[in-house]
C-alpha cells in the first residue's frame, strides 16, 4: 500500500518551492501539500492554493493576507495565517511528514527550527539557517533525532557521493560554483556591474537575491559554511573548484585518494525529488545528461582577490560563532541596496566587510541572541550605506 508524504513548504513561491510543486505534480501519489508559507506574491500564491488544496497558508504580514482572501473564492475553509508565527504554524502543521524549508535569507531561522523541535525532518534549502545558527540547529536535530536532508544541489551531491562511505575516511569536501556571469570579465569592470546583469545565470535559474550571491560568490562562501556545519568538519577541509558547466555539483576527496562525484543537468528538480523521497529516487521527466554533448569539463581555482565574498566566508567560518550570522545578515541588506542600485556591485562584499570587522564574535547562546545579531548587523550595514552612498562603497 502507498504512503502519501504530507508536506509544509516554506518559501512556496519561490524558485525552490515552485521546482518542489513541480515535483508533488509529477507524482501526485506520493506526496500531499497541506500548508504553504509565501511572502507577498498573492497571485501566483493563489494558484498554488486552487492547484494543491492546503488546509494552511500564510504570507507575509496582514495586509498581504487581506489580499490574499480577496483572490480566494467564498466559503473556502483555508485558514490564513502572517508573519513569522504564521510561517511557524506552517512549519509545525498537524501530520506534516516532511519541511521543505525554501525561504530567502534568515528569515527561515524561525520556522525551520520550530519545524525541527517539533520533531518533524527538513529537507533544507535554506542555507541561511546553518551559516547564521548552525550550532543551535544541529544540536536540536541531533536532540530530536530529526532528519536534515539537503537540498542545495551542491549539499545534495555531497551527501549522496558520502552514503555508504565511512566518514573517517573523507579527506576532503569539494564544492562547485559556475563562477556566475562574471567570471571572466577583467576586475576593473566589475565596478560597473548593473544589477540587471548580475541577475543573468549562465545556467542556473534561481531568485534574485541568491543569483546576486552567485555573482559575487556569496552563495559559494555560505555553501562553505553550510558543508562545515552539515557534516562536522573543519572549514579548511572544504574546497571550491570552478567549474562553469555546473554538471559535476560536487566531489568528495577520500584518504586513499579516490574522488566521487555526483553529475547532473542543472536542474534543481533533481535534489529537491531526492530530499523529498530520500533513500528512494523519483523518475522524473526532462533530458537526461548526454555527456557525449558537453564535449568537456573544466575547473579552475577561485580568485580570492577579484570576488572577495568567498574569503570572507572562509574568514567567517575560521572565526566561528556569531561570525557567520553578521557576514550573512550584512549581505542581505547589501545585496537590497545593490538591487534598489543603492550600491555598487562591489560595494556588497565591501559593505559586509566592513559590518564584520566592527563586530566582536562571541558563541552563540540561543535563538534570540542570534536575532538580536541579526538585527544589529542588518542596521549597522544600512546605516553605512545610508552614510557612505553608493560612491564611497
Amino acid at each position: 500500500m502507498e504512503v502519501v508524504k504530507n508536506l509544509a513548504i516554506l518559501g512556496s513561491t519561490g524558485s525552490i518551492g515552485q521546482s518542489t510543486l513541480a515535483v508533488v505534480r509529477e507524482h501526485p501519489r506520493e506526496f500531499r501539500v497541506v500548508a504553504l508559507a509565501a511572502g507577498r506574491n498573492v497571485e501566483l500564491l493563489a494558484g498554488q492554493i486552487g492547484d494543491f488544496q492546503p488546509g494552511l497558508v500564510s504570507v507575509q504580514d496582514g495586509e498581504t493576507a487581506d489580499r490574499l482572501r480577496k483572490l480566494l473564492p467564498s466559503g473556502n475553509n483555508l485558514q490564513i495565517l502572517a508573519g513569522p508565527q504564521g510561517a511557524a504554524a506552517v512549519a509545525t502543521a498537524a501530520g506534516v511528514d516532511l519541511v521543505v524549508s525554501a525561504m530567502v535569507g534568515a528569515a527561515g531561522l524561525e520556522p525551520t527550527l520550530a519545524a525541527i523541535q517539533a520533531g518533524i525532518p527538513v529537507a533544507l534549502a535554506n542555507k541561511e539557517t546553518l551559516v547564521a545558527a548552525g550550532s543551535l540547529v544541529m544540536a536540536a536535530a541531533r536532540e530530536k533525532g530529526v532528519a536534515l536532508l539537503p537540498v542545495d544541489s551542491e549539499h545534495s551531491a555531497l551527501m549522496q557521493a558520502m552514503e555508504g562511505q565511512r566518514r573517517e575516511d573523507v579527506k576532503k569536501l569539494w564544492l562547485t560554483a559556475s563562477g556566475g556571469p562574471f567570471r571572466a570579465w577583467p576586475g576593473e569592470k566589475l565596478a560597473q556591474v548593473t544589477p540587471e546583469q548580475a541577475l543573468r545565470h549562465p545556467n542556473w535559474n534561481m531568485g534574485a537575491k541568491i543569483t546576486i550571491d552567485s555573482a559575487t560568490m556569496m552563495n559559494k562562501a555560505l555553501e562553505v559554511i553550510e558543508a562545515s556545519v552539515l557534516f562536522g568538519l573543519p572549514v579548511d577541509r572544504i574546497g571550491v573548484y570552478i567549474h562553469p558547466q555546473s554538471i559535476i555539483h560536487s566531489l568528495v576527496e577520500y584518504v586513499d585518494g579516490s574522488v566521487l562525484a555526483q553529475l547532473g543537468v542543472p536542474d534543481m528538480r533533481l535534489p529537491i525529488a531526492y530530499a523529498l523521497s530520500h533513500p528512494r529516487r523519483l523518475p522524473l521527466s526532462g533530458p537526461a545528461l548526454d555527456l557525449s554533448q558537453i564535449a568537456q569539463l573544466t575547473f579552475e581555482e577561485p580568485d580570492f582577490a577579484r570576488f572577495p565574498s568567498l574569503r570572507l566566508g572562509y574568514d567567517a567560518a575560521r572565526t566561528g560563532g556569531t561570525m557567520p550570522a553578521v557576514l550573512n545578515a550584512a549581505n542581505e541588506v547589501a545585496v537590497a541596496a545593490f538591487l534598489h542600485k543603492r550600491l555598487s556591485f562591489l560595494g556588497i562584499p565591501r559593505v559586509v566587510e566592513e559590518t564584520m570587522t566592527a563586530h566582536t564574535p562571541m558563541p552563540i547562546q540561543d535563538l534570540a541572541h542570534v536575532l538580536g545579531v541579526n538585527r544589529w548587523a542588518r542596521e549597522y550595514a544600512q546605516d553605512l550605506i545610508d552614510t557612505k552612498g553608493a560612491t564611497s562603497l
